[in-house]
């Protein structure tokens, strides 16, 4: 009846993996064979591990990171170019504490997104908060925002986050409005947390995606000489896929 009480009691205090815990122990017969401080550190254990895991799978949902993709499954072929050790340092997150950024670069399939949401994965299960957009739907949220008068909040929801990914940067020549749009969340990058880009383009020609040049200076300044920089070679992953069925 005691031990009902206390998980009852444990619950209402919103811990109910502690409270889960302390029934299942009371009902184990080996129990009584613990010291006092072995099972009170189960119980700790127990509710540490249920709120830990609570928090990672938030931080995966808010990222909404386009694939489900982990470190662990990267494929390190001699033609893509991949530094195995770079990557699990990268998963690290030592850059995002430093707020350096990371710019990803290869052809089409070459798996840029992939690594870009595996190492957000990786970020969300350090306790990083992530965030995923293609670029196409950031200049579209931006230019409505602009247009409703929700321009300036919808920058604070991008700052806010520690990571943010762009993917598919430079599909299309950005215009001088939307150029001083990408300016302004670099900025905000530079002050606040850490940026990922990836780009069919190669680094050297992302200057010319910007029909203003001077836009183009400022982005690419602040872009260039803070990030780590992985170019992804080989065949694209389809076409290496194909030929193992």
């Amino acid at each position: 009846m005691l031990n009902n009480q206390t998980a009852e009691k444990l619950s209402k205090l919103k811990m109910p993996a502690m409270a889960e815990c302390y029934h299942r122990l009371s009902e184990t017969p080996d129990a009584a064979a613990l010291s006092h401080d072995d099972f009170l550190g189960m119980l700790v254990d127990a509710e540490w591990t249920a709120r830990s895991n609570k928090r990672i799978k938030r931080l995966l949902r808010q990222a909404d990171l386009r694939e489900n993709a982990s470190i662990e499954d990267i494929e390190y072929h001699p033609d893509r170019m991949l530094n195995r050790l770079e990557i699990l340092q990268l998963s690290e997150c030592s850059w995002v504490e430093s707020r350096r950024n990371l710019l990803i670069t290869g052809a089409t399939g070459a798996g840029k997104t992939y690594l870009a949401c595996a190492l957000g994965n990786a970020a969300c299960r350090r306790n990083y908060s992530v965030r995923y957009y293609r670029m196409p739907r950031v200049l579209t949220d931006l230019a409505v925002a602009r247009m409703d008068g929700s321009y300036n909040r919808y920058l604070a929801t991008l700052k806010k986050c520690q990571i943010l990914i762009i993917d598919d940067w430079g599909l299309a020549p950005l215009s001088p409005a939307e150029g001083r749009d990408v300016l302004e969340v670099i900025e905000d990058r530079m002050l606040t947390g850490s940026l990922v880009i990836s780009s069919q383009l190669p680094i050297s020609d992302w200057h010319a995606v910007f029909e203003d040049p001077t836009i183009a200076d400022a982005c690419m300044d602040r872009l260039i000489h803070n990030s780590y920089r992985i170019e992804i070679g080989g065949e694209t992953m389809r076409a290496r896929h194909s030929k193992s069925i």
